[in-house]
């Protein structure tokens, strides 16, 4: 629906804005617009509507809160067909945050958060590699994040 939707300057100013400080009042946002708290509340909630901006949350970091170790394991499935099942298996599994059908090597590509190095091989040996269907895996160990931000939105 959103590839069809037709941006303009205005929304993607309002996106680059938001996007670094999805706290803003929409009146702050309006004065660097030059528009009208009310034309930013109306664009803001149809760029929701169309699902352009997805979600509102907070981020948590997962160091403060003990997630110590962020790994990423590229999935190998004995059959592409066991794609979904395994998908809703890993629903199951909290420590996964992202998980990408991918192409390449792996079937799948996941992100974890776990509390720490055997945490990660009890998630890893206990939970994830006896799911009928996975083949193998291959784990890597992000040994820090370098960068993270959002989709850059304004024309160049």
């Amino acid at each position: 629906m959103a590839e069809n939707l037709n941006i303009d300057e205005l929304d993607r100013k309002i996106l680059d804005i938001i996007t670094k400080n999805a706290r803003i009042p929409y009146l702050e946002v309006a004065r660097e617009c030059g528009v009208s708290g009310a034309a930013i509340h109306q664009r803001v909630q149809r760029l929701i509507k169309t699902g352009v901006i997805k979600g509102s949350e907070f981020k948590v970091d997962p160091v403060l809160v003990g997630f110590h170790t962020c790994a990423y394991i590229g999935i190998f499935l004995d059959h592409p067909g066991h794609f979904r099942e395994v998908v809703k298996r890993f629903l199951e599994i909290p420590e996964i945050i992202e998980c990408h059908y991918t192409t390449g090597n792996y079937s799948l590509f996941i992100k974890v958060y776990t509390r720490n190095n055997e945490h990660l091989k009890d998630i890893l040996t206990d939970r994830i590699q006896n799911i009928p269907g996975i083949a193998r895996t291959e784990t890597l160990i992000s040994l820090e994040e370098s960068i993270n931000r959002q989709i850059p939105v304004l024309s160049q």
